[in-house]
């Protein structure tokens, strides 16, 4: 069973950063797309960035292009989000997530990390 695990959120001020953490377990990965999502209040989840388990390119949302990166460690089977310069507006529960490379919709979830970025 595929098990999603964030971890790395908090409280930043305005231009600080974060680094969030995806532990993931359950299988072999290796032809998986993990990515990022995030959903502030009162909004719509949206797409934040993701990236190939077995390399392969990665894709960023407009709003946070040159702001984060998605990286991997295949030695702890993580997925990592490095967000820098963070603003406002990037405050959201960010989510974790996973799909089979051949299908298109992300159907295995974390819990979810709270990332609160304060003018």
């Amino acid at each position: 069973q595929v098990q999603l695990v964030e971890s790395g959120g908090g409280l930043v001020q305005a231009g600080g950063s974060l680094r969030l953490s995806c532990a993931a377990s359950g299988r072999t990965f290796s032809s998986y797309v993990m990515g990022w999502f995030r959903q502030a209040p009162g909004k719509e989840r949206e797409f934040v960035a993701s990236i190939m388990w077995n390399g392969g390119g990665t894709y960023y949302a407009d709003s946070v292009k040159g702001r984060f990166t998605i990286s991997r460690d295949n030695a702890r089977n993580t997925v990592n989000l490095q967000m820098t310069s963070l603003k406002p507006e990037d405050t959201a529960v960010y989510y974790c997530a996973t799909r089979p490379r051949w299908e298109t919709k992300f159907n295995y979830w974390g819990q979810g990390t709270q990332v609160t970025v304060s003018s």
